[in-house]
């Protein structure tokens, strides 16, 4: 049998994808681990924390890939793994792991927005954690700006326009998946690199 920990992370993910966010209680969470409530708070400080934990560990990568492309090079240093691959093969491999997170957690946290007073308790709890949905748009808005320092991206192109419109785009992929009959999206594998190369038009000069 799994550890108690890992159980808990995988009741929590598909609880959260199957009922949503609001209605997948700790204690529902620990009855379909097969542990006590208590338990599940030994290793998790609460809902929103248990989220994070899942987003991190159960869900496609997005996090620690911007999180290990944004950060600043040590000083003397090259880039790491902003020097290991081109801007190009960066932001693919970016726009392919968040249109697969953003699709895996659509169900997962629509069912929020239809109740604005428990949205309110989990954004101030996620916030309280050092989290929230603008952390992507920074941390490859970071990654940008340390390409642009390094004369891989143009001077006078925008980061944070370039970050909304790649990670927005990779939203609204998951929005048209999750949307009964609605248009066909393309597959990510396509959908990746086809973005990537019309945002690198007013990101480098290569392009």
């Amino acid at each position: 049998m799994k550890p108690a920990r890992a159980r808990i992370l995988d009741a929590a993910a598909e609880l959260m994808a199957t009922i949503g966010l609001a209605r997948a209680t700790t204690k529902e969470i620990a009855r379909a681990a097969g542990c006590s409530e208590a338990a599940l708070y030994k290793y998790f400080a609460g809902k929103e924390d248990l989220f994070l934990h899942v987003l991190n560990e159960r869900l496609p990568r997005l996090g620690p890939l911007l999180g290990e492309l944004a950060k600043p090079p040590a000083e003397g240093e090259g880039g790491g793994r902003q020097d290991a691959r081109s801007v190009e093969e960066n932001l693919i491999e970016v726009v392919r792991q968040a249109a697969l997170f953003y699709e895996a957690t659509f169900a997962i946290a629509a069912s929020l927005f239809a109740e604005p007073a428990l949205l309110h308790r989990h954004a101030e709890g996620v916030r309280a954690l050092g989290a929230g949905p603008h952390i992507p748009l920074r941390s490859l808005a970071a990654y940008l700006r340390i390409e642009r320092d390094a004369g891989r991206v143009r001077p006078d192109a925008d980061p944070d326009a370039a970050a909304a419109l790649l990670l927005g785009a990779a939203q609204q992929r998951a929005f048209l998946r999750a949307f009964p009959d609605g248009e066909p999206v393309a597959p990510v594998e396509e959908f990746a690199p086809t973005l990537v190369r019309a945002a690198l038009l007013g990101l480098t000069t290569e392009a």
